[in-house]
């Protein structure tokens, strides 16, 4: 008789239009092989093989923009060298478009780095602050591990994969490290812009970046923060918003290029559901 009562209290509220409370099946349907989210209180709202070490391809450069926002000034001023340009080139990697012999600041590299995910500023960046790509990565692994990122290792700045030794991360550290990040204003300016123009002067020539995270595009309250892809990772997304007064953020690893925006609008979505509800 419990069964038959029950299935009454669930016809009735139906017929009452009354939701019953969030449970996992409600969360959506995530075809990536990691997936985590957590908001700002340390709630999780969704985890799926976060703890599982694999490449994270250009999420990498999240790790380098931190690092560059603790070493450098925004005004410093960095000339782009031809190994800058051939190491992008020659390992196929996306650019910003740099040429030999032009200077930039610190503040617009950072455009070039995150937006269009230039491995050229990557390796610009990595080398005037190591100084040396080196001694930058160690910088990168030694701050992996003040942040108690222990399933991370770093072997370069742009997370194109390397011949041997690879790198790699998890969904969990990625998380934590982009709400390190977030909490600098400039980092969330700099993710958060859909385009950035660097006007044409006597020390560099003119670029347009646009941000590839589409998602800054497709939802309300997106703060950014970066895409990824390789072949060895897959198509990777970072990606926070604000919800329900807090800031969610959230990682999908090797996933499909279109299909992650659209799983990480329902993942925002869903955890905001699961704030409101309590």
């Amino acid at each position: 008789m419990r069964i038959a009562g029950l299935i009454s209290c669930a016809v009735l509220a139906v017929v009452m239009g009354v939701s019953s409370p969030a449970t996992a099946a409600d969360a959506p349907s995530v075809m990536a092989s990691s997936a985590y989210v957590v908001d700002s209180t340390g709630t999780v709202h969704f985890g799926k093989r976060e703890t599982r070490r694999v490449p994270v391809a250009s999420l990498v450069k999240v790790m380098t923009a931190y690092v560059v926002l603790r070493e450098a000034r925004l005004s410093d001023t960095i000339t782009i060298t031809a190994t800058d340009v051939k190491y992008a080139a020659h390992g196929g990697a996306t650019t910003a478009g740099l040429k030999k012999g032009e200077t930039l600041t610190v503040r617009d590299l950072l455009y070039g780095l995150m937006l269009p995910s230039g491995a050229d500023a990557a390796n610009a960046l990595a080398r005037r602050y190591g100084p040396g790509k080196p001694a930058f990565v160690a910088k990168m692994n030694d701050t992996a591990r003040a942040l108690g990122l222990t399933g991370t290792r770093y072997t370069n700045a742009d997370g194109m994969p390397t011949p041997a030794n690879g790198g790699y991360s998890t969904a969990i550290d990625q998380a934590k490290l982009a709400q390190h990040a977030l909490a600098s204003s400039t980092f969330r300016t700099v993710v958060g812009k859909k385009l950035h123009m660097v006007g044409k002067t006597a020390l560099h020539r003119a670029h347009t970046w646009r941000n590839s995270n589409k998602l800054l595009s497709r939802a309300d309250g997106v703060l950014g923060v970066k895409t990824g892809y390789t072949n060895a990772a897959g198509y990777c997304l970072l990606f926070a918003g604000e919800r329900a007064g807090r800031q969610v953020v959230g990682v999908l690893l090797n996933d499909a290029n279109e299909r992650r925006f659209t799983t990480a609008e329902q993942l925002l979505d869903y955890a905001e559901e699961q704030i409101i509800e309590g």
